[in-house]
């Protein structure tokens, strides 16, 4: 079975989670629908999501690298490591993660025929892929060397997407493992 992911670690993104749900059946998607969720979620909120997406707990992994996390001026990105869990899901032959606050245009299935690991490259550091979207397999050996070396090294950028990169760093190994920027296009200045 394929799945779509997402990530909850507080109520403040609940509604994103729901909107990116509700986005992916409007634009027809079969695929399960599942969310990590952290014990900081309030129970009426995983209630709720229960009525929409496959809920999954996990337990926070956070980034204790304040000084990386402060260069991008984003401290609430700590909680990011958790994305890890991804790994862990072996219910799921593949996955295509999505940020809760993405919002997908068009039906965006055809990235489930993506290999393992695929990405879009980030706008502000086209050398790098942005960890908002991506298609993974799940590996328990990935996983592990994720939290080594999450513990070991941190990362570049204080979250995920520093992590993720230094992990993935022959990242595109191929030209079908770099997913074109449309499929994560973040709003930035350089578009202008």
């Amino acid at each position: 079975m394929e799945a779509y992911v997402t990530l909850l670690t507080s109520d403040a993104y609940a509604s994103g989670v729901l909107v990116l749900a509700h986005r992916l059946r409007d634009l027809g998607s079969k695929k399960d629908i599942a969310c990590l969720v952290t014990p900081q979620v309030s129970e009426r909120i995983r209630r709720y999501l229960e009525t929409v997406v496959t809920v999954i707990a996990v337990d926070m992994i956070r980034s204790y690298d304040e000084a990386n996390l402060k260069i991008l001026g984003r401290p609430e990105l700590d909680v990011t490591f958790t994305k890890i869990h991804v790994w862990q899901l072996h219910q799921y032959t593949k996955i295509v993660f999505l940020d809760a606050d993405t919002l997908p245009m068009r039906n965006v299935d055809e990235l489930f025929e993506r290999p393992d690991f695929s990405a879009a490259p980030d706008a502000g550091w086209p050398d790098c892929f942005n960890s908002g979207v991506f298609v993974t397999a799940p590996s328990d050996s990935v996983y592990q060397d994720l939290l080594t070396l999450a513990k070991e090294k941190g990362s570049f950028d204080g979250g995920d997407q520093g992590l993720l990169n230094t992990y993935f760093s022959s990242w595109p190994s191929s030209s079908a493992h770099r997913l074109p920027f449309i499929f994560n296009t973040t709003p930035t200045t350089q578009y202008r």
